[in-house]
């Protein structure tokens, strides 16, 4: 057996947290979702005004609900009631907001976090203009390097995103990624974080279960 056999989801996680650290991201592990809530709420005064990145794994740890409790003010371009006009307002929004919390579509074992949009809005407020970033990303998107990190997005995440929207896309239909020319291509824009942006204050919280894409 090889020592790559005997690694335990514990040493990778302990070898990214130090790469995370390293390139002076504020890093964390929470064995659960509902650790990894209480932590950020504990951050939230009353009126916080705080953006919501386009993130599955925000809903599945109830975070909206916790926020409203709080008394935030919540930017959320996922919200239903919205109109067209108001969404783009608060994707706008999104990029001046107190505190701003997202995931990423991949992060590596050398503390790269990698995230990719159609729009842009996300990737934007991650890199400036927020007053604090918090990336909160289930371990099973831990991969070992950047190269494994566009793999993860085109055979995972891109195609489990499509289908949520239910986008009549070749990722959707089984074919894989194709580099598609559709309209609704979802995949336009990439952010790699080398190393913390400079005037950003970002902290990624590492979740022990699997959540989001």
């Amino acid at each position: 057996m090889t020592a790559a056999n005997l690694e335990t989801t514990d040493d990778r996680v302990a070898r990214t947290l130090k790469a995370l650290k390293k390139n002076e991201f504020l890093a964390h592990y929470l064995p659960t979702a509902a650790e990894a809530k209480q932590f950020v709420l504990d951050t939230i005064q009353p009126g916080t005004r705080v953006g919501l990145g386009g993130s599955s794994t925000l809903r599945e740890m109830s975070l909206v609900e916790g926020l409203q409790q709080k008394g935030a003010v919540l930017l959320d371009h996922w919200d239903e009631s919205l109109t067209f006009e108001d969404t783009l307002q608060v994707r706008k929004d999104q990029l001046v907001c107190d505190v701003l919390l997202s995931s990423v579509n991949a992060l590596t074992e050398k503390g790269e976090l990698v995230a990719r949009d159609g729009i842009g809005n996300r990737t934007s407020a991650m890199t400036f203009g927020p007053g604090k970033v918090f990336l909160l990303s289930g371990t099973q998107k831990i991969v070992p390097d950047l190269h494994a990190a566009f793999q993860r997005i085109k055979e995972v995440a891109a195609p489990m995103r499509a289908k949520s929207l239910n986008m009549d896309l070749p990722c959707t239909k089984g074919k894989g990624c194709v580099d598609c020319n559709d309209p609704g291509r979802i995949c336009r824009a990439t952010l790699i974080l080398h190393r913390r942006p400079m005037l950003t204050d970002i902290t990624v919280i590492l979740i022990g279960e699997s959540l989001g894409y």
